[in-house]
């Protein structure tokens, strides 16, 4: 799969903006401000219907103007299609495949498939859980596109459990309608649990076999998912709906009195963590900084072989990362990307990309919102 043309239209900073694209290495070098992580940001938004920068759309809107539009040409084994999506201030966007608008834009999830690494990516080892629940779903929706309903599903019934303990809080009495909501919890999220579960056992050497391909000879990464609290931790349960649903039930029914007192939803697949170690510690406040790079990259190339393995190469895009790491790490890390079927690389100068895909890349030049063929 690739990329064959993206064009934009008042996005971020482009008034407007038209790239043909093609197999292999592609470089888009300029100042920091130029504008080429919004070109990186585009595709991957295409690809998925969110940003890795922001969480409200209106943030890509140029300012200004009230609505922005994104194309991409994708070729892939079976076809070729065009998506186009309009982002609107303040109304529903909207999406199209072929040309022809979309009821349902999650239908159109998997026409274009990408990995991003960025710098935000050290967030996954160094941030909160929230962080790499958010690195399992997206990467879950992407392999597997009936989940993104299973999800948003899930937060709607956990916003709404939410606001109804809180309410109960504030009345001081136990809410009618509570059971329902947690019926409902129970069901969407055991479903959603499962499917990170097994998601969590296909990376699980992945993410040791790329550690060890980066880190080169540093000690060994291992993942794990806990479900529930620490003290009610289980560690990697069996992916089966009815141990999960009675498991999720049991965590509801134990800490009622505690979610009716804080008025908070305190059970639930948005509490449970997916542990990363290096060696035998905790990654997150034992990990080195190169350590924690090389971690945050092995599971960026754990999902594009998790991706790969369906047949088909995904998008690999490394946005602004090679200045990060050290002369090793950049190396290896080209070696691994070169046999990617298409790479979208940016940085500030050439010199921050090693050799080995410079060599064999189309390139590009970005400044002062305008993309040029170097």
């Amino acid at each position: 799969m690739h990329l064959v043309r993206l064009a934009l239209t008042d996005f971020r900073s482009y008034e407007s903006a038209d790239v043909e694209l093609g197999p292999g290495v592609t470089t888009f070098t300029g100042p920091n401000g130029a504008g080429k992580t919004n070109l990186i940001e585009a595709a991957c938004y295409l690809a998925s219907f969110s940003s890795h920068r922001v969480a409200a759309d209106t943030a890509l809107i140029r300012s200004g103007t009230q609505r922005a539009i994104l194309r991409a040409s994708v070729r892939s084994q079976a076809r070729d299609s065009l998506v186009e999506i309009e982002l609107n201030a303040g109304k529903a966007n909207r999406v199209r495949l072929n040309r022809v608008p979309m009821a349902r834009p999650r239908d159109v999830l998997g026409t274009l498939r990408c990995v991003l690494f960025a710098p935000e990516d050290l967030a996954i080892v160094k941030g909160d859980p929230a962080e790499r629940r958010r690195y399992l779903d997206d990467l879950l929706v992407t392999s597997r596109p009936r989940y993104a309903a299973v999800r948003s599903e899930y937060e709607r019934v956990v916003k709404q459990r939410s606001a109804l303990l809180k309410s109960a809080r504030s009345a001081g009495r136990v809410p009618a309608g509570l059971d329902v909501w947690d019926e409902q919890l129970v069901t969407r999220g055991a479903e959603l649990t499962e499917g990170r579960l097994k998601l969590t056992a296909a990376l699980r050497q992945k993410v040791a076999d790329s550690y060890a391909d980066v880190a080169a000879g540093d000690r060994g990464a291992m993942i794990s998912y806990r479900q529930g609290s620490e003290r009610s931790a289980v560690f990697d349960p069996e992916p089966e709906p009815g141990k999960l649903r009675a498991h999720l039930a049991e965590s509801l029914e134990r800490l009622r009195r505690a979610e009716l007192e804080r008025g908070v939803c305190l059970a639930g697949p948005h509490r449970d963590e997916l542990e990363l170690r290096i060696g035998e510690l905790p990654a997150r406040g034992y990990a080195s900084q190169g350590e924690s790079w090389s971690l945050a990259l092995a599971l960026r190339l754990a999902a594009f072989g998790l991706l790969r393995a369906d047949g088909e190469d995904p998008v690999l895009m490394l946005d602004d990362v090679f200045a990060e790491l050290d002369t090793g790490r950049r190396e290896r890390l080209a070696e691994l990307a070169v046999a990617a079927e298409q790479v979208l690389v940016t940085a500030a100068v050439t010199t921050d990309v090693p050799a080995r895909l410079v060599e064999c890349s189309a390139a590009y030049s970005v400044a002062g919102g305008v993309v040029k063929r170097a």
